[in-house]
């Protein structure tokens, strides 16, 4: 039997579980690109709907795990040196965390965690965690691929109306009871006609592209590997060979790449200076594609009109945070792919990759990001250790 130690974010502060909104959420079985949605052998935990996300939904694993005789620990609290987490970390054989409140997996943890074979993220996006200093050591890391893309291409394409048109400011006017129309609409414009790029066209950015055609918006990407030609013609496309052809051509500037040693700080102040100014930028990968303070002196010099991103760095973001009240800012915590819709998704990936993982099945291709001591599957396209 093994110990299974899982991070999840904190209950809802009125209590668990919350009054929900809706009784059901539609079932998907098939994604955009022809990819299966999760399919355990086994029964659900939980009712797709609920908030499993957190500690007391524990992801619906509790029954599973008793009834195969795991030890079965789950906490929020993860980064103090005495926190739950580090006293479990030395004998846990497998970790599970999710990108929203990720248990960050460095080289130094993952040398304490003697027993560790699995590293699997309950979402995706698994930069949390060493992926070199996990291929040494052997560990595999899987994550549910596909599980919340189109609920984080859906989040983008919300943060760029909610930035463009000013409706954040809007919105708070409104509460305080202002009717100031004049200082709602000062920084308000259509996206119709504006031109859009998207820095990386993976299953997030083509997803967001798709979304954007009806709103008669140029579209533009750049990425590694070209999308075939019916794609782009199907959509409008134009590609371009670089980020920097990209940035100085747009007005709307999107990240949707995975981050790894390449594309850190990726969108820095020389970058920042390509862009035309007005441009608005959009972040729901990583915080540490893009310099913080650049951001910030790029805002406050009005050339950038907004930057709209669900990412931090470190996460939770610290209260002094500068992006906490950067201006012109459209921020959230980290919520775009973890909708109650999502959840259900990947919750039921991360019971079907256990079920492999303990059975001694092989795992999905498409859930592998590390394995057999080197990147594998959609790692092996998505990521590099260098």
């Amino acid at each position: 039997m093994a110990k299974v130690l899982c991070v999840l974010y904190p209950d809802p502060q009125a209590g668990y579980p919350p009054p929900y909104a809706r009784d059901s959420i539609p079932e998907i079985k098939v994604y955009a690109d022809g990819q299966t949605a999760p399919t355990p052998q086994g029964p659900l935990g939980f009712k797709p709907g609920e908030l499993v996300g957190c500690v007391s939904g524990n992801l619906g694993l509790r029954d599973y795990m008793e009834k195969n005789g795991h030890e079965f620990i789950v906490t929020s609290d993860k980064d103090s040196p005495d926190s739950v987490f580090e006293q479990h970390l030395p004998t846990a054989d497998v970790i599970i965390s999710q990108p929203f409140w990720p248990a960050y997996l460095t080289r130094e943890r993952l040398e304490k965690a003697r027993n560790l074979k699995l590293a699997l993220t309950a979402g995706i996006g698994s930069d949390h965690v060493d992926l070199k200093a996990a291929a040494e050591k052997g560990v595999t890391v899987a994550e549910v691929t596909g599980s919340n893309c189109d609920s984080v291409a859906e989040h983008i394409v919300m943060s760029i109306l909610a930035i463009v048109r000013n409706f954040l400011p809007s919105h708070t006017l409104s509460q305080a009871g202002v009717w100031n129309i004049a200082d709602c609409v000062e920084r308000s414009y259509d996206i119709q006609g504006m031109s859009f790029g998207t820095i990386g066209a993976g299953r997030i950015g083509l997803g967001v592209l798709e979304r954007l055609k009806p709103f008669r918006m140029p579209l533009n990407y750049t990425q590694r590997h070209r999308l075939p030609a019916e794609v782009e013609e199907r959509l409008g496309l134009t590609f371009h060979p670089t980020v920097e052809s990209l940035v100085s051509s747009v007005d709307i500037v999107n990240l949707s790449i995975p981050l790894y040693p390449s594309t850190e700080n990726l969108i820095d102040a020389q970058m920042l200076a390509k862009m035309k100014r007005g441009t608005y930028i959009v972040n729901c990968a990583r915080a540490r594609l893009v310099d913080q303070q650049a951001i910030i002196e790029a805002i406050d010099a009005g050339h950038i009109a907004g930057y709209a991103g669900d990412v931090w760095f470190p996460e939770p973001a610290p209260l002094a945070h500068p992006w906490r009240n950067m201006r012109f800012n459209g921020m959230t915590p980290h919520i775009s792919g973890t909708s109650l819709s999502a959840q259900a998704r990947y919750a039921a990936g991360t019971l079907e990759i256990l079920e492999d993982f303990f059975s001694g099945r092989p795992i999905r291709e498409e859930y592998l990001i590390v394995h057999g001591h080197g990147l594998a599957g959609t790692g092996a396209k998505s990521y590099t250790l260098k």
